[in-house]
């Protein structure tokens, strides 16, 4: 790693240097100033239904750009989809067949990518506020939660929303939400603050995805819609084939954060 091996001074391309080269880590404070992506891939017979879906759920879904069939590359990408996120998850028939750091071998030239917006990009604000980002702090991954609430369906796509929980202090809940305001086009504010039952989460100590953090005295578990939702959907719907990026380690994108900044 370069620049003193700190990752969040590193520049998008060398980031994606590196996990081309086979680092593989979450990327939560990654590229400071740059936006990151989720990444789904599905069969272009699919693609307007997942338009559809994410135009339905915008809160969970954000979409940044949308790649031509087979295309590798887009706007807001100088690189390839296929080799330059840190791990993949490779999807047969809603089941997961693959974790892998490269998926050339499984693509196909029908394929349709969708970057979506993600909530790392308001992280560093939130820290530049000095609102500590627990998973961050510690070196996990964030904790991503399976909820009761239904997406909107689209043709033969259907889902729960996922969200990602970071505790915040309760006297700094109110800028948390200011803050994560500001950039609906990376999910915005939350969509719950408080008591997980009612989202239909058990157990914080057991995320779906991601790795559990520790909440201190005084903390308040703060939820934001979670671009991991076209899993939850790929899971329910079982398409033939879809690609996506592993859960939390993300496509970090030459776009900046600000780009996503509501005026």
């Amino acid at each position: 790693m370069t620049r003193a091996t700190d990752p969040a001074s590193l520049t998008p391309g060398e980031a994606r240097a590196l996990f081309r080269s086979g680092l593989v880590t979450p990327t939560a404070g990654w590229c400071r100033g740059h936006a990151q992506a989720n990444l789904v891939c599905v069969p272009r017979e699919l693609a307007f239904d997942m338009l559809l879906f994410a135009q339905r759920n915008p809160k969970p879904c954000p979409v940044l750009d949308v790649l031509e069939p087979g295309a590798t590359s887009g706007l807001i990408l100088d690189g390839d989809v296929r080799t330059d996120l840190p791990l993949y998850r490779v999807w047969r028939d809603g089941e997961l067949e693959a974790e892998v750091p490269d998926v050339r071998e499984h693509w196909r030239d029908d394929l349709v990518s969708f970057l979506v917006g993600c909530s790392f990009t308001f992280e560093h604000p939130l820290v530049a506020a000095g609102i500590e980002v627990r998973h961050i702090v510690d070196g996990s991954n964030v904790p991503m939660y399976l909820t009761e609430r239904p997406c909107r369906p689209a043709g033969d796509l259907t889902g729960p929303m996922v969200v990602s929980m970071r505790p915040i202090p309760a006297d700094r809940v109110a800028d948390a939400v200011r803050i994560s305001g500001r950039y609906p086009g990376v999910h915005g504010a939350p969509v719950h603050v408080g008591d997980p039952a009612a989202l239909g989460i058990g157990d914080l100590g057991r995320p779906d995805f991601g790795d559990p953090v520790r909440i201190e005295p005084g903390e308040i578990p703060v939820f934001w819609a979670c671009g991991v939702t076209p899993q939850a959907m790929v899971m329910a719907s079982r398409p033939s084939l879809a690609i996506t990026h592993a859960p939390g380690h993300m496509l970090i994108t030459d776009a900046r954060d600000s780009d996503y900044l509501a005026p």
